[in-house]
């Protein structure tokens, strides 16, 4: 098993990952009849995401042996209704690092568009992805 999610009453949630025993809740949005004092779990759908695209750019950054520590990610999500769901992330990637050259930039994009929870989207959803040198 990856995770136990349990419901904590209050359309909340706390999810913990057994490996680790890291922890974090989840919370309805306002717009959903929640407080909005945590992310969402649509929210943690989109922040994956962009979480993902990182990790596998550190990867490959590590692999071409140049840092892109403090590389950014801001995710914007937007939502659709009947039925209610995701519709369109969007998620502008700000990437640090010295004089990368055009080769590395473009291995450093192709690793991320190609991360596994953004494969895993469905293709319906919009993704708007930029990267920022």
């Amino acid at each position: 098993m990856t995770s136990k999610v349990t419901y904590k009453g209050d359309l909340r949630t706390e999810c913990e990952h057994l490996q680790s025993k890291s922890k974090f809740i989840t919370d309805a949005p306002i717009d959903n009849q929640g407080k909005g004092e945590a992310f969402s779990p649509t929210d943690t759908v989109a922040t994956a995401a962009a979480s993902c695209m990182l990790t596998i750019m550190g990867i490959k950054a590590r692999d071409m042996e140049i840092d892109i520590e403090g590389t950014t990610a801001e995710v914007i999500k937007t939502m659709a209704a009947d039925p209610r769901r995701i519709s369109g992330i969007k998620i502008l990637i700000a990437v640090m690092g010295d004089d990368l050259s055009d080769k590395q930039r473009t291995i450093l994009e192709n690793a991320g568009r190609t991360c596994p929870v953004l494969q895993s989207i469905h293709p319906d959803i919009e993704k708007d992805i930029t990267f920022k040198y």
